[in-house]
């Protein structure tokens, strides 16, 4: 063979090595709270990344496609490698760390990031250098009504949520006689806690609902004492707070202190859903409700969760899944479904792929329909509960036909809690 052909034969069996070798990881760019008031949520949501990339990586004895093959066949069997970021609950982070992981570590697509102002900033920088942003826990609606091509949700929205509560107080009603006809909103004043109340605000002019307060405060705050006096003064028939962990402690303690005793608490997650909130509270934390799109208690109902749970545990220093580790779940097994299905790590052909995803509920670990996009990105098969606390523990309540327990309407007062 002559030296040029020779050289021509040895630059195709290079650039044969090159893409060999850029198949064998797809490199995901997980951003989460990993340090402050909220780092338990940030960590177990990594634990559930791990869950997955266990799961995709190593194969498990799970009804799972993915679960099948140790690799993603669809990419002739590439691994998933993790770049984890702390994003501090801080937008310009989660901003910062999302632009060196796409500069720096090359990441193929991001997954994140629980705060939904910090996936405000984390998505816009996705959407200008064209690579594919999956979030499973930031329920904000406005995420998914900014024309964005790269973003995809799994989770319900603020609107399903607080669909769902004024769906659940006049069934309730009509369940127990005992009519609920006012609410008091409360919320923190960031992305979530705003479009939060919004929402319900709309809610209860919509469904006829008396709205006695709407009281905005500062996220992080360190004193909600004259906030928690007009809840008492308003005294409406249910609370419904937006609040993040350090905040609803807060709100808690406060309320017991101020002796406010809310006949019925529904809140939107976060805070009421913190993996600490039922250990750090304890016997105050009874007859919280809160919506979720996840609960234990459903294991009965769907196999999959324990298996899973049991893989979740070596990655979670032995704790259970709960409400954001299960959304991260389903929405990591979604974004690497759409790699497998796109056969390449090209973010065009991720993207097209995460539009066309057609997942169906017995492949998923949340009681959700399954997993289809709308034109915005939106998942439109989402089935979110609601839960309340009950003897230290929480248990399904709503909808009714997938509850696990009663109502316990109205909740204990302060002084019948210390008699617990």
């Amino acid at each position: 063979m002559n030296p040029l052909k020779l050289a021509c034969a040895a630059a195709v069996l290079f650039a044969g090595t090159v893409a060999a070798q850029a198949q064998e990881e797809v490199r995901i760019g997980g951003l989460y709270p990993l340090s402050g008031p909220v780092a338990q949520v940030g960590i177990d949501a990594v634990a559930a990344l791990k869950t997955v990339v266990e799961i995709v990586n190593e194969g498990a004895d799970l009804p799972l496609p993915l679960a099948k093959s140790k690799g993603l066949p669809g990419l002739k069997g590439a691994k998933i490698k993790l770049f984890i970021a702390d994003h501090q609950g801080k937008p310009e982070v989660g901003l910062s760390e999302t632009e060196r992981l796409i500069t720096q570590d090359k990441v193929h697509a991001m997954i994140g990031a629980y705060f939904s102002s910090v996936t405000v900033a984390a998505s816009q920088a996705t959407e200008r250098a064209g690579v594919p942003f999956m979030n499973g826990s930031s329920t904000s609606p406005a995420l998914t009504e900014r024309g964005f091509q790269f973003f995809f949700r799994t989770t319900p929205t603020d609107e399903d949520f607080s669909k769902l509560m004024f769906d659940f107080m006049k069934d309730l009603s009509a369940k127990t006689g005992k009519k609920i006809e006012s609410v008091s909103l409360f919320h923190e004043d960031t992305a979530y806690g705003s479009d939060s109340a919004k929402v319900q605000n709309r809610l209860a002019k919509e469904q006829g609902y008396k709205v006695l307060e709407d009281i905005t405060y500062k996220a992080q705050t360190t004193s909600l004492s004259s906030e928690v006096q007009r809840l008492k003064a308003a005294n409406a028939d249910a609370l419904l707070p937006s609040s993040y962990t350090s905040d609803t402690f807060l709100l808690l303690r406060t309320s017991k202190e101020l002796d406010y005793n809310p006949k019925l608490i529904v809140a939107q997650n976060a805070g009421f859903t913190d993996p600490t909130f039922i250990s750090t509270m304890g016997k105050d934390a009874e007859g919280a409700i809160t919506r979720s799109p996840y609960n234990g208690d459903l294991a009965k109902r769907i196999p999959l969760i324990t298996k899973v749970n049991e893989i979740f545990k070596k990655h979670s220093n032995g704790r259970d899944l709960s409400d954001v580790p299960a959304r991260e779940v389903t929405a990591m097994f979604t974004l690497l479904d759409a790699f497998n299905r796109a056969g390449s790590t090209d973010p065009e052909k991720v993207r097209a792929a995460l539009a066309a995803t057609d997942i169906p509920p017995d492949q998923l670990i949340v009681p959700y329909k399954g997993v289809k996009f709308d034109a915005k990105g939106q998942n439109t098969l989402v089935r979110p509960i609601l839960m309340q606390v009950q003897k230290g523990a929480y248990c399904t309540v709503y909808p009714f036909e997938l509850a696990s327990c009663d109502v316990q309407y109205p909740i204990p007062t302060w002084a019948e809690k210390a008699k617990m």
